[in-house]
């Protein structure tokens, strides 16, 4: 099929519609129209619905969208085998693992910590759970590494590396003070939480659902600075990655409260798309790097040994 009419049906998409989708690739309205009429031909039925106000996909279109991208991409990566250029790798993160412990990840591919043929041109993308799982799914990106609570497994998936879970305040929050804190001394409190079914929410719910039936939960939507700012003013607290707030208990912004009940360890999980090609070095180094930057090895070691 002709990579052409792919491409113009996933702007479509991206775009929402015809106008724009011609618009972004340069084409005339009635070009790029031809050409989706044409993929429509080929593939025996309709992938879109046209309307004034723009195109939507039909079911047949929503099917058809992630195979669209894996083939233009897999289109992207020939070109570049052929033409000896370094593959692409496009990445996803939680913004709780990007604030501190991708970077560095990143950075040790890059310098070849992993090997002289596993370079690659890396994009990251930094977004909440759920858009993540939209876009791996959608085929826009190659890996994504989130914590456990809740993973949907989307493909081909590792457990790379731990982290510790702590619960968060600031230092002049009343909680701060106490020498212990139990379940229901938390309950008097807000609990601030980035986004539905976040790590924080998922964090929380590992503690007991039932604990929190009375617990007032503030939604900080889609912000992990915004969360750390205010639970820093006091405001809140928050049961987070230890990673998410390494810094700020460095400095004393938050302080970390002596709980009771000990808290598990979470996991930090890898997926993958298969048959990347080219880029296949550059995702087995990513991951090898990605284990050996465990932040907790220990639980790792201890999991062993059981």
């Amino acid at each position: 099929m002709d990579s052409r009419y792919l491409r113009a049906f996933v702007a479509v998409a991206e775009h929402g519609g015809i106008s724009a989708a011609a618009q972004a690739l340069g084409y005339a309205q009635s070009s790029l129209s031809a050409q989706l009429k044409r993929l429509e031909a080929d593939l025996g039925v309709a992938v879109l619905l046209r309307a004034g106000t723009g195109a939507t996909l039909t079911e047949a279109g929503e099917r058809l969208l992630p195979h669209a991208r894996e083939a233009l991409e897999l289109d992207r990566r020939m070109r570049w085998a052929t033409r000896g250029e370094r593959p692409r790798l496009r990445i996803g993160s939680q913004e709780s693992l990007a604030h501190v412990w991708m970077p560095e990840v990143l950075a040790a591919l890059e310098y070849g910590a992993a090997g002289t043929d596993t370079h690659a041109d890396v994009e990251l993308m930094v977004a909440t759970r759920s858009s993540l799982e939209q876009s791996f799914r959608t085929g826009e990106l190659d890996v994504v590494f989130q914590y456990d609570n809740g993973v949907r497994a989307l493909g081909p998936h590792a457990v790379v590396g731990h982290d510790r879970t702590v619960l968060v305040t600031a230092p002049i929050h009343p909680l701060a003070r106490q020498a212990l804190v139990t379940p229901e001394q938390m309950l008097a409190y807000d609990f601030l939480v980035a986004e539905p079914g976040c790590t924080s929410e998922m964090l929380v719910d590992r503690f007991g659902r039932d604990l929190l039936e009375g617990a007032q939960l503030a939604m900080i939507q889609g912000s992990m600075s915004a969360l750390l700012r205010l639970a820093g003013h006091g405001r809140g607290v928050s049961l987070l990655p230890e990673l998410a707030v390494a810094r700020e208990l460095r400095d004393g912004e938050l302080v970390e409260l002596p709980l009771t009940e000990r808290l598990r360890p979470v996991s930090i999980v890898s997926q993958w798309r298969p048959r990347l090609g080219p880029a296949e070095p550059a995702l087995r180094a990513l991951l090898d790097l990605a284990e050996r930057a465990d932040p907790q090895p220990e639980v790792t070691r201890a999991t062993q040994a059981s």
